[in-house]
C-alpha cells in the first residue's frame, strides 16, 4: 500500500481476544474517519476472527480499513478451529493460543517489510513487534485495552525484570507504594491469586505477562490508553512517570449505533429470539431492568449459576440475564428447578448471542450486573446505566474498585474465598437500582454519563489532537 508524503499507513495488529480486537477496530475506524481520507488502515487478524467482524460503518470507511488474514498455525493442546479467546474450552489452553500466536512473527514481519507502513498499533501479548519494528525502521505504538488506573497498578517495569516467580498473591492486596496520591487501588485476596500467576508465572510459552509487558513497554515508541483525563488523570500522569514515555489518551471510543459487537453466526433463529427479547423489553417500564451478563470470556460454574439465579429471583427487580452455557452441560440442568416459571412474569433469560450495545441503548433498562471488563464500562456509562460490579477475573477487580472510588458502581459482597451469595447479590442490586442508600450512585452515573462517557465530542477532540501529533511521533515533520 503506497501513500503520499502527506498520507499515514497504520497496522492494527490486536491479541485474539473479542475484548482487545474490538477496541482496536473501534480505534481503527476513528482514526480512519478523521482528516481527509489520510489516513490508511491494514488490520492483521486471522481468517475466522475476520469472518466474525461486524461489518464497517459508515461504509464510506471500507476503502480505508484492509483486513489482512493471517493463517494461525497448527500447535500441540490447541483444538483445531480455535483462533480466538471465546473458542477455548478453558483458560489453561490461553497458553497454547499464545504460543501460536507467537509463531505469527515470520509472517507479520514479512508483510510489515513489504508494506513498509509508518506505525504498528500492537498488543500486549505480540511483545516481538517492537523489535520487528527496529530492524524495520518502523514506529511502534502499545496501544492498551486495560484501564490507566490498572497499568497503574501494575506498575514501572522494573518490577518484573527479576524472576517474580517466588512471589505471593498478598503483594497485591495493598495500594502499591509508588502510587503518590490517595487511592483505593488493591486486589482482594481471592483477586490476587490470579492476578499474582498471569503477571508473574511463566505459562507453556516461556513468558509470564510481566515478561511481555517489559519487552512491551521498553521497546515501543509510546503508549495510546483508552482513556480521558477528566477521569482518570491522575493514573494518566501517573504512568508517564512509571514508563518514561509518550503516553497519549485517546478517548474511551464510545459506541455508535452501528458494528459495535462482533457479528452473529448463529443463523435466524438468532434473529427470533432477539426479537422476542425486544418485545418482552418493550412491555417493561423505563429504566427498570437490571441487564445481567458475564461476558464472553469468563466460564461460570453450575454452582455460581444457580447461586446467582436465586439472588435475580430474590432481589425482585426485573432482569434480562444472558447467560452462555457452560460446555458439557446439559441446558435442563443449568439452572434451578422451577426458575424460569418463577420469573417469568419479571425476568426473561436470553441463552444466544445478542448485541449487546442495542440491549444497554434500550429505554427500559437502567442498570447491569455485570463483570466490570472495561469494554462493557464503557458501554453501560455511555447510557447512564447504573452499575453492580462482580469482577470475576484479572483486570476486573481493580477496574471495580476504580469505579467504585468514583462513586460510579456498588460492588458485591464476596467471601474471602470469591464466592458470593444470593443475599449479597440482591442486596447488591437493591441498592444500586431502588433503595435510597443508592441515590448518590444514581445522580453521579447520570452526571459522569452526560459530561464524559457519551461526550461525543470530548472523545472525537482526543482523536483529533492524537492525529495531528501523529507526524511529530512519527518523525514525518
Amino acid at each position: 500500500m503506497e501513500t503520499k508524503e502527506n498520507q499515514y499507513h497504520i497496522v492494527f495488529f490486536p491479541w485474539l481476544a473479542f475484548g482487545h480486537i474490538i477496541p482496536f477496530l473501534e480505534l481503527s475506524k476513528s482514526l480512519a474517519s478523521n482528516g481527509n481520507g489520510d489516513i490508511q488502515i491494514s488490520f492483521i487478524s486471522t481468517p475466522s476472527i475476520i469472518k466474525r467482524l461486524p461489518p464497517i460503518y459508515p461504509p464510506s470507511l471500507k476503502n480505508r480499513i484492509s483486513f489482512v488474514s493471517v493463517d494461525l498455525p497448527s500447535v500441540d493442546n490447541l483444538p483445531a478451529g480455535c483462533e480466538a479467546t471465546v473458542d477455548l474450552k478453558d483458560g489453561e489452553q490461553t497458553q497454547y493460543l499464545k504460543i501460536a500466536y507467537d509463531e505469527l512473527q515470520a509472517p507479520v514481519e514479512k508483510f510489515l517489510n513489504e508494506m513498509k507502513p509508518d506505525l504498528v498499533i500492537f498488543d500486549v501479548i505480540n511483545c516481538w513487534i517492537p523489535d520487528v519494528g527496529a530492524k524495520l525502521n518502523i514506529r511502534t505504538a502499545f496501544f492498551s485495552v486495560f484501564s490507566a488506573p490498572l497499568l497503574a497498578f501494575v506498575g514501572p517495569i522494573s518490577e518484573y525484570k527479576d524472576s517474580n516467580s517466588e512471589r505471593t498473591p498478598e503483594y497485591l492486596t495493598s495500594v502499591p507504594e509508588w502510587i503518590p496520591f490517595s487511592s483505593s487501588l488493591a486486589c482482594r485476596h481471592h483477586d490476587a491469586i490470579g492476578f499474582n500467576e498471569v503477571m508473574n508465572s511463566k505459562d507453556a510459552t516461556g513468558l509470564s505477562t510481566g515478561d511481555r509487558l517489559v519487552r512491551v513497554v521498553e521497546g515501543c515508541t509510546f503508549v495510546l490508553l483508552k482513556s480521558v483525563v477528566e477521569l482518570d488523570g491522575d493514573y494518566v500522569n501517573l504512568l508517564k512517570d512509571l514508563y518514561q514515555k509518550p503516553i497519549i489518551p485517546i478517548g474511551l471510543l464510545p459506541p455508535r449505533a452501528h458494528g459495535s459487537s462482533a457479528s452473529s453466526k448463529s443463523g435466524d433463529s438468532s434473529t427470533n429470539i432477539n426479537s422476542e427479547m425486544f418485545h418482552w423489553l418493550d412491555r417493561q417500564q423505563p429504566r427498570s431492568v437490571v441487564y445481567v451478563s458475564f461476558g464472553s470470556e469468563y466460564k461460570m460454574s453450575i454452582d455460581e449459576i444457580h447461586e446467582l439465579a436465586f439472588g435475580l429471583e430474590s432481589s425482585e427487580l426485573p432482569f434480562l440475564w444472558v447467560l452462555r452455557k457452560p460446555e458439557g452441560i446439559d441446558q435442563s440442568s443449568l439452572l434451578p428447578s422451577g426458575f424460569e416459571d418463577r420469573i417469568k412474569s419479571r425476568g426473561y433469560m436470553c441463552f444466544g448471542w445478542i448485541s449487546q450495545v442495542e440491549v444497554l441503548s434500550h429505554t427500559a433498562i437502567g442498570g447491569s450486573l455485570f463483570h466490570s471488563g472495561s469494554g462493557s464500562i464503557s458501554e453501560n456509562l455511555f447510557f447512564g446505566h447504573n452499575q453492580i460490579l462482580m469482577p470475576m477475573i484479572i483486570d476486573q477487580g481493580i477496574n471495580a474498585r476504580f469505579l467504585v472510588e468514583k462513586g460510579l458502581g456498588f460492588e458485591v459482597q464476596r467471601n474471602e474465598d470469591g464466592s458470593f451469595t444470593r443475599d449479597a447479590v440482591a442486596e447488591a442490586m437493591r441498592i444500586v437500582m431502588v433503595e435510597p442508600e443508592g441515590q448518590q450512585l444514581r445522580q453521579k452515573t447520570t452526571e459522569m454519563s452526560k459530561n464524559i462517557f457519551s461526550d461525543y465530542d470530548l472523545h472525537e477532540d482526543y482523536i483529533q489532537k492524537f492525529v495531528s501529533s501523529l507526524g511529530p511521533l512519527l518523525n514525518k515533520e
